[in-house]
This record gives C-alpha cells, sequence and structure tokens, in this order.
C-alpha cells in the first residue's frame, strides 16, 4: 500500500489549500482513509476521516467548517479542502488508513507528509 500526499505550501491566514492523497496497492472499499496533522513540537493529531464506501466522514472540533475531506473512487485519491486557514493550522499534514473493520483504530498505512504553513 502506498500513500501519496501533496498539495501542501504557504499561504496567508484566511486563505485555502487543497491537500490530496493518492492510494496505491489494494482495493480500498473496505477502508477508511483518514487526515492527521503533527504540528512542531506537538503530538500528531486527528483532522479528518471518511469511509471509502460509504463517503461518511468525521471531523475533529478543529476542522469542522473550514475543512472538507472527500474521495474519488475512480482516481483512488481522497482530497482534504482547508478554507479560512488560519496560523495554528500550521503542520505537516500526514493521510492514512486503515481497515474499517479492524478491532483496533489503528491506522496501518501512512503517507510521507506534506507540509501546510500559514503566514498571520
Amino acid at each position: 500500500v502506498q500513500l501519496q500526499a501533496s498539495g501542501g505550501g504557504l499561504v496567508q491566514a484566511g486563505g485555502s489549500l487543497r491537500l490530496s492523497c493518492a492510494a496505491s496497492g489494494r482495493t480500498f472499499s473496505r477502508y477508511i482513509m483518514g487526515w492527521f496533522r503533527q504540528a512542531p513540537g506537538m503530538e500528531r493529531e486527528f483532522v479528518v476521516s471518511i469511509r471509502w464506501s460509504v463517503g461518511s466522514t468525521a471531523y475533529a472540533d478543529s476542522a469542522k467548517g473550514r475543512f472538507t475531506i472527500s474521495r474519488d473512487k475512480a482516481k483512488n485519491t481522497v482530497a482534504l479542502q482547508m478554507n479560512n486557514l488560519k496560523p495554528e493550522d500550521t503542520a505537516v499534514y500526514y493521510c492514512a488508513s486503515r481497515f474499517e473493520y479492524s478491532d483496533s483504530a489503528v491506522y496501518e498505512y501512512w503517507g510521507q507528509g506534506t507540509q501546510v504553513t500559514v503566514s498571520s
């Protein structure tokens, strides 16, 4: 399984970025795809997830109303649209996946991360 994240960059506060995660190596129909982020000196935190099969989503409070996750089954990609970005959104963003019916909520597969920097 390979997850390739892209789309990070430098943006001013209030701006937008769209991250993309290209997934390959298996069929993801029974997987949950998630985005996490890790700011300098902080622990990695959950941002948002989507069930590949039905498209249901879950958002961290910090992402609600500003971020939107979506998946494109034909292209095997997951996108994270981030609007109204704030300096506190600055972090390395990772896409990850886990089997939907696993007994554990631990994400098994991780991409390499993409840097998002929001200037004030």
